[in-house]
């Protein structure tokens, strides 16, 4: 030990090097090599007192658990239930929680009411996750439509939401109405691949007089690829204090009404086109 030491005799003068280097941003092992000093004992009391550099620090993977868990702790969670929210070990987060004041013994009903909010939090959760892969895999297995396969699904949608001719009253009109965004435009695109010219249709709005008019028709406006200008006279509905309506707020938009000029071709057509779908699936019924 005392032919070590004596190799490194001046100590102080040693120490400023040291020093000067680590605030330089040496690591401790660049020092080692710099300074050729091997003894590791002499080398940390060398050092003694300065931080090392930032680029040093290996940056600690539990940091954002080590937040998270004390922000818990602070909204009141026991351990166990620390530790199932972050999977991890009751002895970290007692570590890391241990300065801040226990939360309050709830009562166990409350206790068991919590737990079980969670698990049905947990399962509505998966319910939803479940909800839209199946909506999301559906929307693949329909993929691109074939003209053929525009127009029945164009026929379908007109029988089901259009005007339709009655024995008592003759009207051999096409008016199409709708508050859904994706069918005005699939009845649009089907409108347009039967060679129906846009100059013979109409647009208008149909929406509660107290909703925001002027927002709805903007936005029926921006659907079909129109101005405002081209929109009719909106028809306003008469709002009954009595009704309690769910159709309100900023989502409400009204429906949106599309009518055909010189029609009474086009519609018996389309009457005969259902006619047609209609016997098909009364034969396969047998």
């Amino acid at each position: 030990m005392t032919t070590e030491m004596s190799r490194y005799a001046d100590f102080e003068s040693l120490r400023e090097q040291a020093v000067a280097l680590r605030r330089e941003g040496l690591s401790r092992r660049q020092i080692r090599d710099r300074l050729q000093i091997h003894n590791n004992d002499l080398l940390n009391r060398l050092v003694n007192g300065e931080p090392p550099p930032d680029w040093t620090k290996r940056p600690n993977a539990k940091d954002d658990l080590r937040a998270r868990a004390r922000e818990l702790r602070l909204q009141g969670m026991t351990y166990d239930r620390i530790q199932v929210e972050l999977g991890c070990s009751k002895s970290s987060i007692s570590l890391w929680v241990r300065d801040l004041p226990k939360p309050e013994r709830r009562d166990p009903t409350e206790q068991a009411k919590l737990a079980a909010r969670k698990r049905w939090d947990h399962e509505l959760h998966m319910r939803d996750v479940a909800r839209r892969r199946t909506k999301s895999d559906a929307t693949l297995e329909v993929g691109a439509l074939s003209d053929r396969e525009l127009f029945l699904v164009g026929v379908g949608l007109y029988w089901a939401e259009g005007t339709k001719d009655k024995p008592y009253s003759r009207r051999e009109h096409v008016i199409f109405v709708n508050s859904d965004t994706d069918v005005i435009r699939v009845y649009l695109a089907w409108l347009d691949l039967l060679g129906v010219a846009r100059e013979r249709l109409r647009f208008r709005v149909m929406i509660h007089e107290s909703a925001d008019v002027t927002a709805a028709e903007r936005y029926w406006a921006d659907v079909a690829g129109i101005d405002t200008a081209l929109l009719g006279k909106t028809t306003l509905k008469k709002h009954n204090p009595k009704t309690v309506r769910k159709n309100i707020g900023e989502t409400y938009r009204g429906c949106f009404v599309v009518s055909v000029l010189q029609c009474a071709e086009l519609y018996r057509r389309i009457e005969g086109w259902w006619r047609g779908i209609a016997s098909d699936g009364q034969a396969r019924l047998g």
